[in-house]
């Protein structure tokens, strides 16, 4: 059983790749030939999209039998690990070989580079977080990559947490204007979701902190000092995010200043594929 979500977007995926046909594969290979095909890591890292795969295979050709090895969150040291092997019709394999390889080589990056950042802030109570700046129409893949890596998901859309960043704020008039129109739209549609803002000084954390209903504080872009003030001042009362400027060399030095979460959108936007490939076995 394929996940709903899954299947509309691979549904897609398969249209844009395939279209009328697989030209290559009708032209050489009959189409009532069987054969097994194998999927091997070749490079060191975090694996990602073993469940997908085996979703995507067994929902397309309900024939497809699927064999895992390793599973997702294994962490492979690059020696031709076997992860899998796949029995279907080769039109089913050379069909969804690709498909299968962009998605998994995609999200094994992203858990990759998403472990790194979770280690390098292991022992303080930073979280690490992904953001929006994620690929088009991939953003259900990179996220479920993040959360094997070991990081958790910031907002998925626009629709499920208030976010209220610098452009808000400018067009809103300020922080103020901003914030009292967002709890009377809170209070009308009886709303109970997080309510973010952005500060981009200090004096910004201070009017944001007469607002009782907001529940996380966005430091971007503060230097290591004023994010040390900033979280002195905040003192609790509510959760802080760091982000901007932050990479894998000072991440543990941002989470050493006490802040809850610390998002990175380098592990989605920013980052390099694992070395997969699914190949005919005999």
């Amino acid at each position: 059983m394929i996940d709903k979500g899954i299947k509309e977007w691979v549904e897609r995926y398969i249209e844009e790749d395939v279209g009328a046909g697989d030209v290559t594969t009708l032209a050489t290979i009959p189409n009532n030939i069987h054969g097994e095909a194998k999927l091997w890591v070749k490079e060191q890292g975090i694996l990602a999209g073993v469940a997908i795969a085996k979703q995507i295979f067994e929902w397309y050709d309900t024939e497809s039998k699927v064999e895992i090895f390793l599973h997702d969150g294994t962490i492979c040291d690059g020696n031709k690990n076997l992860v899998f092997s796949v029995k279907s019709n080769v039109h089913t394999l050379l069909k969804l070989e690709r498909l299968i390889l962009n998605i998994m080589q995609r999200m094994s990056g992203i858990a990759t580079t998403t472990h790194k950042f979770v280690k390098a802030v292991e022992g303080t109570k930073a979280i690490i977080l992904d953001t929006r700046k994620t690929t088009p129409g991939f953003r259900y893949f990179e996220k479920m990559a993040v959360r094997i890596g070991g990081g958790q998901n910031h907002r998925f859309g626009l629709f499920d947490q208030i976010l209220i960043k610098d452009n808000h704020i400018d067009f809103a008039g300020g922080i103020d204007n901003a914030l009292i129109q967002t709890q009377k739209y809170i209070e009308k549609n009886n709303l109970q979701i997080p309510i973010e803002v952005e500060a981009r000084t200090l004096s910004d954390i201070e009017k944001i902190l007469q607002y009782p209903f907001v529940t996380i504080i966005l430091l971007d872009n503060f230097s290591l000092s004023e994010t040390q003030q900033a979280v002195k001042l905040i003192d609790g009362k509510v959760k802080v995010e760091s982000s901007g400027g932050i990479n894998i060399h000072n991440v543990r030095d941002y989470a050493l200043c006490g802040v809850d979460y610390i998002s990175i959108g380098a592990l989605t936007h920013h980052v390099s594929s694992l070395d997969l490939s699914l190949k005919a076995s005999f």
